[in-house]
């Protein structure tokens, strides 16, 4: 009598697998460095402003932080279901523990330290973002209004006026040109001073990865030092009415003999002087928040500054 004997089980050869690891190797290869600019900047746009990457670097680490707590929390919720899963022989309950005193130590320490550390950190960074040096290279009065932008450059003493951006909606090519610019010189500390003619709206531009109220009766400022050329679209990032969308403008940095000579055109086309507050709606800025301005939104020296 023979015996059958069991057919061996056919495997992949060990070459095949190894080409298969390598294959999905190169293909992840490809696609992380695809994204890997933006994945090291965390999906924000790429900053150009000196400040810039100090604000993606808290970015990331809140998020590390997170993912981090979110990984050790899974891992212990999987850990339970494994570990503590009734068994088919089981008949009773398990063994009830009502408390653990490290243990719940441990959870409310570990998370206070963690909010203590994010907002040191947030501090921080708020305050490199608002800080100000005391004589920057340019001024800009940034003037918000239904919908549009006013920019007044202090020291040159000419202005930008603009229009609601009413073909929007349309959909057609040439619509930035139609909006108000803003030129600024690049490697220049720029010092916006932000005020309302009528409701509140925000000054932002996505690629300073920072923005900040316009408040009607209350001036704002901030500073940023430009770092590269080029022209990035600013919005305002408040909800302030029926046609919000449509409140856009333009920001153009460029070399230092561009900006003289937009001065130089402005003047000559008859822009020149500054856009007073006499076009708000609301009377707000006759007595300007606190005494760091004066009425034409000139800086006031602190030893000239009045005591409460």
């Amino acid at each position: 009598m023979r015996c059958a004997l069991p057919r061996p089980v056919e495997r992949a050869p060990r070459r095949t697998r190894r080409f298969s690891l390598v294959a999905a190797a190169v293909a992840a290869a490809l696609l992380l460095s695809g994204c890997g600019a933006q994945l090291q900047r965390g999906y924000l746009p790429e900053p150009v402003t000196e400040i810039g990457p100090d604000t993606i670097a808290f970015w990331n680490g809140t998020w590390i932080a997170a993912l981090g707590v979110g990984v050790v929390v899974w891992g212990l919720i999987l850990w339970c279901l494994v570990a503590y899963r009734r068994r088919e022989h089981d008949t009773e309950l398990p063994t009830q523990v009502r408390y653990n005193v490290p243990l719940e130590i441990l959870y409310t320490i570990v998370p206070v330290l963690m909010v203590a550390v994010l907002f040191g950190k947030t501090v921080e960074l708020q305050n490199a973002q608002l800080h100000h040096d005391e004589e920057p290279d340019v001024i800009v009065n940034v003037v918000g209004k239904k919908w549009s932008w006013d920019f007044n450059y202090l020291n040159e003493d000419v202005h930008v006026t603009g229009t609601q951006a009413i073909d929007l909606s349309k959909g057609e090519p040439g619509l930035r040109e139609t909006l108000p610019t803003m030129v600024l010189p690049v490697d220049s500390r720029v010092e916006f001073v932000l005020t309302a003619r009528d409701v509140i709206h925000s000054f932002f531009v996505p690629q300073f990865l920072q923005k900040l109220d316009v408040m009607p009766g209350r001036i704002n400022t901030f500073q940023v030092t430009t770092t590269e050329e080029g022209r990035y679209t600013g919005k305002c990032a408040e909800l302030c009415g029926a046609y919000h969308a449509q409140m856009l403008f333009e920001v153009e940095v460029v070399s230092q003999e561009e900006y003289q000579a937009f001065i130089e055109q402005q003047r000559q086309s008859g822009h020149d002087g500054l856009l007073g507050s006499e076009l708000n709606q609301y009377d707000y800025y006759k007595d300007p928040f606190g005494d760091e301005f004066d009425e034409d939104l000139n800086r006031v020296p602190p030893e000239q500054r009045q005591e409460d």
